[in-house]
């Protein structure tokens, strides 16, 4: 629910920066067929991929630190923003939580274990050194724009790096953070697609999604019908929902199931457990908390969803015993 609401606002975000005025829709179904079948010719031509898609982004976002730390008037003391009144701490807990679905990622590395050698070892490497390199990438692009602009020149624009870009002292840096934004969104909503077909995949082994969903292309090993229902439903919503809507629901959904996950975690055994018990509860209490700052209106649909979902898989179960 969350991911696939993710994927729509990933589509929608690449079409903003890619697409003409009044083509952002169409241009945005057309970059999730493209991905989708990329991601259906199997996993090894989706990490390709997402190599050339990363090396460019992270490229656009180096030269839009630098050309931002060098505009005049920059001043890196602007980054320590103090905290006003009328916002506080709310204002930064339900910011962090509509938020939330761009900067958790990690679980799609875990739906790719069938796929990966030695997954026991490298999935956890590979979640701790994503999320290390991505807080360091995050803080080095938030000191940047707010030197540049300030907390009040950040708030003041809806693409606050492009503007940031155009006070520094390269003309042609702004085109360049345009392709690597695009092609961010293009590399977020790629992993997006490769990983909710594995989950589609393992939910219809388990009888909660149809059993039919669960079929594996005989040449690229990749779950082919789940991977062309994904692409259908992203394509409807990408042509029908709002890009602020798709993502406050998005981040409900994901906050739920880092609830979810958290709580499972604190009934592993000694032998499988890799963190203390405490990082769980923490994790879980911040989930809930972020939860019920987001929007009313998210949290309303996200509910209705959820009930709907939890009903049929209810009633499906009980045939099932039946």
């Amino acid at each position: 629910m969350g991911k696939t609401a993710s994927c729509a606002a990933m589509a929608l975000t690449f079409a903003a920066y890619a697409a003409p005025a009044g083509w952002e829709r169409p241009v945005a179904v057309v970059a999730v067929v493209a991905l989708a079948t990329v991601n259906y010719r199997g996993v090894t031509r989706t990490a390709r991929l997402t190599r050339v898609l990363l090396a460019v982004a992270l490229a656009s976002l180096a030269v839009a630190v630098t050309a931002s730390l060098l505009a005049d008037g920059a001043d890196p003391g602007r980054a320590a923003v103090p905290l006003e009144a009328d916002l506080g701490w709310y204002g930064v807990l339900q910011s962090a939580g509509l938020l939330f679905f761009a900067f958790a990622g990690y679980a799609r590395i875990a739906t790719l274990g069938e796929e990966v050698r030695d997954p026991a070892r490298t999935i956890p490497r590979a979640v701790q050194l994503a999320l290390t390199a991505a807080v360091a990438v995050y803080a080095l692009v938030a000191v940047a724009l707010l030197s540049a602009l300030g907390a009040d020149g950040v708030a003041a624009t809806p693409s606050p790096l492009a503007a940031a870009v155009a006070t520094g002292p390269w003309p042609w840096a702004g085109p360049a953070v345009r392709v690597g934004a695009a092609a961010a969104a293009l590399g977020a909503l790629l992993a997006l697609v490769a990983g909710i077909g594995r989950t589609t995949l393992a939910m219809a082994r388990e009888q909660d999604l149809p059993g039919w969903l669960a079929a594996v292309h005989p040449r690229f090993h990749v779950p082919r019908r789940a991977e062309v229902a994904l692409a259908a439903v992203v394509c409807a919503l990408a042509l029908s929902v709002d890009l602020r809507g798709a993502i406050g629901f998005s981040s409900f959904g994901v906050l739920l199931y880092y609830l979810v996950a958290n709580l499972s975690a604190l009934t592993q055994d000694a032998t499988h457990r890799r963190f203390p018990r405490l990082l769980q509860v923490v994790g879980a209490a911040g989930c809930v908390v972020l939860v019920v700052t987001l929007p009313a209106a998210s949290v309303a649909t996200g509910l209705v969803v959820l009930a709907l979902g939890v009903g049929w898989r209810a009633a499906r179960r009980g045939r099932v015993r039946g």
